[in-house]
């Protein structure tokens, strides 16, 4: 018990600097709206939408690896931090030296259209790819502090990329035009060469950041040893290579929905019903934010106990508590859902077109709880070196969202991409369970687990259905199904609560 303690602390230690990040950054966005125009924020939006596939692409699945690596080979940590490092390393030169010679082919083909300057363009290219390679390069050591359990350091240090991503905009935005005009020290200087409302400021801004996250990781890179080992770098990518194409997978099922819902609604309606979309998305994402801290403390807890003699019945139990944590989030975010939606910020007239869209959080909000436990599952093919199911099973997911979206969003718009994102999880959820027991049995409770599954799906339903999404009648249900949780689970809770 006192073992799930620690990765509950660290669990919520993840949870609050997730919480914490994601609220800083989205002060920026209202302040791009407001302050770029709206051909150069698009052109922001694209480069960074393509972030993610290039992150995921450069880190080739190496977090997972390191982990599973770092069990393997316990009298050899230093080999396997080496060759994960250098091996992600390697794959940002050779992303940095193939893109710089593309550089001007890359920003001739954004700057066609926009009024900015060829050399502009050129400048946001390189600071972006330097963002890329700085931040990829900071990926095993990022995951060594967590596979070394310390995850205030690993806040701190995300806490404060943030923190200077947003104190450079507001200064380069804000700060720097009011210094100049009220005459403030060094103001002639910087109207020199200041550039009122130059999307190269936020460009500058990311990479800034990145560059002092590198220099607060130092530490960590001390600690590298110039040992590669050959052998041990070829079964890292055989292991690595079914998870980035699983990443990959994966990206193309967060993402793919808006793309065609963009692409198979008719170009009239097509933005309004994507802002719809967007709309419930954000709300959906506060459970999200949750699944993504608990990840962020499992996968090197779920590996550094592998061994353990009772690591099936200590997975199980997590599985437990995660489930019941979920349902609980699924149903106090539906029940406050009338609360939430005033987070879609807009005039009036938009907030009731977005509004109209809310019946689709219940629906993202089951496919990121399937998401979650899918999460907790794949741990069984990470632990016993097959991840090709991991490919196999994302593969079916990504398959699902391509042809469901396709087919279904002439008729049902952005309804049809949310159910297909919960169809999708859930079916991967499934395979990973079936799967999982037939290769790598964890004894999973699962008709306990079923239960509170269902009894939050039926809670939802009275909530947001047959109760019309009335606060106090769905935060009546919320307390009657935590109470009942807690009543059913109550010595497990207790012990897990109780100081030593």
């Amino acid at each position: 018990m006192s073992t799930i303690k620690k990765f509950a602390g660290q669990t919520a230690i993840y949870g609050l600097s997730t919480i914490i990040s994601r609220s800083l950054y989205f002060v920026l966005t209202p302040i791009y709206v407001g302050t770029l125009p709206t051909s150069i924020y698009g052109i922001f939006t694209k480069l960074y939408s393509w972030a993610s596939l290039i992150n995921a692409v450069l880190a080739f699945g190496m977090e997972t690896t390191f982990f599973r690596y770092l069990n393997k080979y316990e009298h050899d940590k230093d080999k396997v931090y080496s060759n994960s490092f250098f091996t992600v390393a390697l794959l940002a030169l050779l992303f940095l030296t193939g893109t710089l010679c593309f550089v001007n082919d890359i920003a001739a083909w954004l700057q066609k259209g926009h009024g900015d300057t060829y050399a502009d363009y050129t400048y946001y290219v390189k600071c972006f790819i330097y963002i890329l390679v700085v931040d990829a390069v900071c990926v095993i050591p990022f995951a060594k502090i967590r596979a070394d359990g310390r995850p205030m350091r690993y806040s701190v240090v995300k806490f404060l990329n943030i923190l200077f991503v947003v104190g450079l905009n507001l200064f380069f935005l804000f700060g720097i035009p009011l210094m100049i005009k009220h005459q403030l020290a060094g103001w002639e200087w910087m109207q020199q060469w200041y550039k009122p409302k130059w999307v190269g400021y936020i460009f500058l801004s990311n990479l800034m950041a990145s560059l002092l996250t590198f220099v607060l990781l130092l530490p960590e890179f001390f600690k590298l040893k110039l040992r590669f080992d050959f052998a041990m770098f070829k079964n890292m990518l055989y292991y690595s290579g079914p998870i980035l194409v699983a990443n990959i997978s994966f990206i193309i099922n967060e993402n793919l929905d808006k793309i065609l819902l963009d692409r198979r609604l008719p170009a009239a309606i097509s933005d309004q019903q994507l802002g719809i979309y967007a709309a419930g998305c954000k709300i959906a994402m506060f459970l999200s934010i949750f699944v993504q801290a608990f990840r962020l403390g499992a996968e090197p807890f779920f590996f550094s106990h592998a061994k353990s003699k009772n690591s099936g019945e200590t997975y199980a139990r997590i599985m437990n508590y995660f489930v019941i944590a979920v349902s609980v989030i699924f149903v106090a975010i539906v029940a406050n859902v009338e609360i939430l939606k005033y987070f879609i910020k807009g005039d009036q007239a938009h907030r009731q077109l977005y509004w109209s869209g809310l019946d689709v959080v219940p629906l993202l909000l089951f496919g990121y709880l399937s998401l979650g436990i899918y999460m907790n599952l794949s741990v069984w093919y990470k632990l016993s070196d097959q991840t090709r199911y991991g490919l196999y099973i994302s593969g079916v997911g990504a398959i699902l969202t391509i042809a469901l979206n396709w087919i279904f969003i002439p008729k049902y718009s952005y309804m049809a991409s949310a159910w297909a994102s919960l169809i999708a999880y859930a079916t991967m959820m499934v395979l990973s369970y079936v799967w999982g027991q037939k290769n790598y049995p964890i004894p999973y409770n699962l008709k306990k687990n079923l239960a509170y599954i269902i009894a939050s799906i039926v809670t939802v339903f009275l909530s947001f259905h047959v109760f019309n999404r009335n606060i106090f009648i769905g935060n009546a249900l919320l307390i009657l199904f935590a109470l009942s949780t807690f009543y059913v689970e109550r010595k497990e809770l207790l012990l897990l609560f109780k100081k030593k």
